[in-house]
């Protein structure tokens, strides 16, 4: 298949093209460059099944007339995964996460309607805001504050899913959604802002690892190939509506903070901040579904995949110092 990734040069895009290109895919690389980076495909961009193109997906866009490295592109399927996942980045960027996920969401499914091509929605758990159901399915509607600070993300995500269904129930079009539960794993930015990121970082550094609130607060930690499969089996089934793909093994941010100290030799000691606004108190997938619908369970425990990702944070601090 031709296929156009956007936000394919961020952490999760650039994890997705790679599995498209090893499965034989040709894949047209969309990235504006806001929070993704060239070094994250490197060597993709040196097979001959792997084009970037610099593209803002707020913006036109016209693939059909493209023919650069890869030639003409006859698009199979729309994968559209840009975005400003991260609350450092959406909130200082909230109108360009909002136009990203309404504007943009608009224009990559107007490629897909172009080339009767499947569509993928990358959505999120953030659909759930603050939720009062717990474990979180599916058909939970959520609890957001659509005027918080958060909004800007959770809202984007709740318009793109919707004008999503819109295009499959008015234009035919073959949809897919997944609502990703937090991620991590190797290509995340040492200052992405996340729980992970940040503890690694700072633990590595001896520097206190900063817990917001009291800790108590609780998030479902999935290693990126667990997500990536789960993803490429969603795409190979034939169901329209939303899954949730995440790992379900629910943990405190004290205890994660906790876990990597023992897990890194490291002086760091843990302090605490004041609880961002609207900073949600439990996050657990229910994916019941995705194991019915896909055969999909996470592979890697929390310890196993940090053990593949502290390694990343090592090399790229140590580039850092130069």
């Amino acid at each position: 298949m031709d296929i156009l990734v956007t936000g394919g040069a961020g952490f999760l895009g650039n994890h997705l093209c790679r599995r498209f290109v090893e499965e034989g895919h040709r894949v047209y690389c969309f990235d504006n460059l806001v929070t993704g980076s060239k070094k994250n495909i490197a060597d993709l961009e040196e097979t001959n099944k792997f084009e970037f193109i610099e593209q803002d997906v707020t913006e036109y866009i016209d693939i059909g007339n493209h023919s650069g490295k890869l030639g003409r592109a006859d698009i199979e399927l729309v994968v559209h995964f840009a975005s400003l996942a991260s609350p450092v980045d959406y909130l200082e960027y909230p109108i360009k996460t909002l136009k990203v996920g309404a504007l943009g969401t608009h224009r990559t499914l107007g490629v897909a309607k172009e080339f009767g091509a499947r569509f993928l929605l990358a959505s999120t758990s953030e659909v759930y805001g603050d939720p009062m159901v717990h474990p979180q399915p599916e058909e939970y509607w959520g609890n957001v504050n659509p005027i918080g600070v958060r909004g800007v993300y959770d809202e984007s995500k709740r318009f793109a899913e919707a004008l999503t269904m819109a295009y499959h129930r008015s234009h035919g079009l073959d949809t897919y959604i997944v609502r990703i539960f937090n991620t991590y794993g190797p290509g995340m930015r040492l200052n992405d802002g996340r729980a992970v990121p940040n503890f690694i970082k700072q633990a590595l550094q001896d520097d206190p690892l900063t817990v917001y609130g009291d800790g108590e607060q609780t998030r479902s930690f999935c290693y990126v190939d667990d997500l990536i499969e789960g993803i490429w089996r969603l795409v190979e089934s034939d169901y329209h509506q939303p899954v949730n793909i995440g790992n379900p093994n629910e943990m405190s941010i004290l205890e994660l903070a906790e876990l990597l100290t023992d897990m890194i030799d490291t002086d760091s000691e843990i302090t605490y901040k004041p609880l961002p606004e609207d900073d949600p108190q439990v996050r657990q997938p229910d994916i019941s579904l995705a194991k019915e619908l896909l055969d999909w369970s996470p592979r890697y425990n929390l310890k196993e995949g940090l053990k593949k990702t502290i390694p990343y944070f090592k090399k790229e601090l140590k580039k850092q110092k130069g």
